[in-house]
């Protein structure tokens, strides 16, 4: 059994906070097992006090639904009853926000990285850096 390791997800926020500065913007980082579970989180340099939250919950919802959220968050658009029910079953542990991406090793999903704190689009990209690393 292939498990999320504190060095897997050191390498992963490595390379996510590494893209990061390459765009210029502060980022938090947040890695979890296959559960949801939280393995480490690093609020980047200037990153908000806040930006802790929300990429635990984007790496929860990449793990649990094993895909990045920017295509949940897309799949909340096009079927809302379910996303916009979500918060109410599993209160605040779970994100289906741009900046999440599941990470796989030996074929199957072991874990999950999370960003915030740029825009949208900037965590998307960092979140795919830091599983790609893996």
């Amino acid at each position: 059994m292939i498990e999320m390791t504190l060095e897997i997800a050191e390498r992963a926020v490595r390379a996510a906070q590494a893209r990061a500065r390459e765009l210029n913007t502060p980022m938090t980082v947040t890695a979890v097992d296959e559960s949801g579970r939280l393995v480490l989180c690093a609020r980047g340099n200037g990153a908000g006090f806040f930006t802790t939250g929300t990429p635990r919950g984007k790496a929860a919802a990449a793990a649990n639904f094993r895909r990045p959220t920017k295509e949940m968050a897309e799949l909340a658009r096009e079927h809302p009853a379910f996303w916009n029910a979500l918060p109410g079953i599993v209160p605040g542990e779970v994100l289906a926000s741009t900046g999440g991406a599941p990470i796989s090793a030996g074929g199957r999903v072991i874990g999950a990285i999370g960003c915030g704190g740029g825009a949208g689009e900037q965590d998307h990209l960092c979140a795919l850096a830091g599983a790609a690393a893996v």
